[in-house]
């Protein structure tokens, strides 16, 4: 079990340390897809791509990793209204396929699933005497 933890924190380090980065060297991306009503979309950037690097480097540090995981919890679930505004709004996308906008939603879960189960203490497996 715990070597499908790492596997699950080299993922959710894979997706954050390099989306992180993305924020900095295509920040027009980013800019792209946020909905008018936000604002500050350039600072927005930025800011949420320096976190997900902090917290790609944080899950790395097993003293701080669950609060390193929470906080990449908090961010995934603060970009969801970008997410949800791309799937209401395919045709402002168009080199982006509709099918695409909706698996994203779905994997959007499953990363945040997996940020929380990979960022938690593994639990001690109890033996059948400690049980009975």
């Amino acid at each position: 079990m715990q070597k499908l933890k790492y596997v699950g924190l080299a993922i959710v380090f894979a997706f954050f340390m390099g989306g992180g980065i993305s924020h900095f060297t295509n920040p027009d991306f980013f800019l792209d897809i946020m909905p008018d009503w936000l604002p500050w979309h350039l600072p927005l950037v930025y800011i949420s791509g320096f976190f997900e690097i902090l917290g790609a480097i944080g899950i790395l540090i097993p003293r701080i990793r669950e609060w390193a995981g929470n906080g990449l919890i908090a961010l995934t679930i603060a970009v969801t209204p970008v997410n949800i505004h791309m799937w209401l709004n395919p045709e402002l996308f168009p080199n982006v396929p509709e099918s695409f906008l909706s698996i994203r939603l779905v994997l959007q879960l499953l990363l945040l699933a997996c940020i929380w189960w990979s960022t938690r203490p593994m639990q001690p497996v109890l033996s059948r005497t400690e049980v009975s």
